[in-house]
């Protein structure tokens, strides 16, 4: 049996896409046993209904809350508020609240929570214990509880000042879709060279695998690029041509930039 990593009962508050890929994660990896997760969603949710099943409680009683020891804040930023209000006055006075939302500052979460407040940026990648997550608190409290519930599905990188979340999540949170993104323009770029459009695409997709499978070995970027990129190779001329055209570090830095803008739009 999997020992938790997590002692005491955690509300998820939001099933969306990426609450439902935390609680998938959490499933799988037992970070929160199934029977100490509460879950608090406004419409049916497949995740919602698997976790269920195996014990979580699902749009309980408010008496329930009680003997919550943290509140996973994954909802919508524009909702945050009107999520935190009804919890506020149930929940016990040592909780803490770990917020998955893009834009939203701590400071503002810990006004109207009126507990410490840890921000956590993960990539969906946590629903099958691949995640990256960027981890920021200044209470000692809340930044060990946001590490305990992914540190299990996710590679926790700790940042020291609040104000880089927004590039991580610009960098980790977004960045899984620039990445697809490409793919898909790689894809397309097969096709204009004579691919059938199914083998294009399953071809892109499968070098999407190949890259990422090399990258839990510790190597530095450099070195898996050059694992692959032999000199005068057609690797090697494929990159040359991207670093002389310089149009992957501008869309890259133009992406990242887009990204961290709204979130501060989002904040302000």
């Amino acid at each position: 049996m999997i020992q938790s990593s997590f002692s005491g009962d955690v509300v998820l508050v939001g099933c969306g896409r990426l609450g439902s890929a935390i609680l998938e994660g959490w499933l799988q990896t037992g970070t929160v046993a199934p029977e100490r997760i509460i879950i608090l969603t406004p419409s049916d949710k497949p995740a919602a209904e698997e976790a269920r099943a195996k014990g979580a409680r699902v749009n309980p009683p408010v008496e329930a809350l009680a003997g919550a020891a943290a509140v996973v804040l994954a909802v919508k930023p524009a909702k945050w508020r009107e999520a935190v209000g009804p919890l506020v006055d149930r929940l016990p006075g040592e909780a803490v609240v770990v917020s998955v939302m893009a834009g939203v500052r701590a400071g503002e979460i810990e006004a109207s929570a009126r507990r410490p407040v840890a921000r956590v940026m993960p990539t969906t990648g946590v629903a099958q214990a691949q995640g990256v997550a960027a981890l920021w608190s200044d209470d000692p409290g809340a930044r060990e509880a946001g590490r305990a519930l992914f540190d299990r599905i996710a590679d926790v990188v700790e940042l020291e000042d609040e104000a880089l979340m927004d590039a991580a999540t610009a960098v980790a949170g977004s960045a899984p879709a620039f990445i697809h993104a490409f793919v898909q323009a790689l894809a397309r770029a097969g096709e204009a060279e004579g691919l059938p459009t199914e083998a294009a695409a399953r071809l892109a997709r499968g070098a999407l695998r190949s890259a990422g499978a090399g990258t839990g070995t510790g190597a530095s970027l450099e070195e898996l690029i050059a694992r692959v990129a032999s000199p005068g190779g057609t690797t090697r001329a494929g990159l040359d041509a991207m670093d002389q055209a310089g149009d992957l570090d501008r869309a890259a830095r133009a992406a990242v930039e887009a990204a961290v803008r709204r979130a501060r739009e989002i904040s302000g």
